[in-house]
């Protein structure tokens, strides 16, 4: 997994974009998510590419706004760039989002080849976010959102969300 936290040289810009929440899972910040690619800052103006996790990402905008609102409250002239190359992928979110991701009822991704066996060979191997059994089926492609795919456990009997392997 690759980290996806950009090196950010200013702390208060850096504990800002910390505070952004993806508006589709308000547990993550856009920086765990990944969504944020680079961040410049040049005397009182600060520049950040964001990438988003589809190319038709309703949450874009609102992301955006923000992430400059949080800028600006630190004194800061902000302006963000959508960036679709390279594309986003799971890889990006950090560990601690995963984490969080697990704790708010969503299953975190799996690699490549696992999401292939989970989601179109009726693999038993997404774990279940409320009692952690991996005797698990899915009951749909697709969940709350296009990124995500509906199971439920067949130990206790809860639906849950899995979040997709985007590569």
């Amino acid at each position: 997994m690759v980290e996806s936290s950009p090196h950010i040289e200013n702390k208060q810009v850096e504990q800002a974009l910390w505070q952004v929440s993806d508006p589709e899972i308000p547990v993550l910040s856009v920086m765990d998510m990944g969504v944020i690619r680079k961040v410049n800052i040049e005397g009182n103006k600060v520049y950040i590419d964001i990438t988003p996790t589809y190319s038709g990402c309703p949450a874009m905008d609102t992301i955006a706004d923000d992430i400059t609102k949080a800028v600006q409250k630190e004194g800061f002239e902000v302006k963000v760039k959508l960036v679709l190359s390279p594309a986003w992928t799971t890889d990006w979110i950090t560990a601690r989002g995963r984490q969080q991701l697990e704790e708010y009822g969503i299953a975190s991704p799996l690699s490549a080849e696992l999401d292939k066996q989970a989601l179109l060979e009726g693999g038993r191997i997404v774990k279940c976010t409320n009692c952690g059994s991996t005797n698990t089926r899915m009951v749909s492609q697709f969940g709350s959102t296009a990124c995500k795919a509906l199971f439920q456990c067949e130990d206790c009997l809860e639906p849950f969300d899995y979040f997709k392997c985007l590569k």
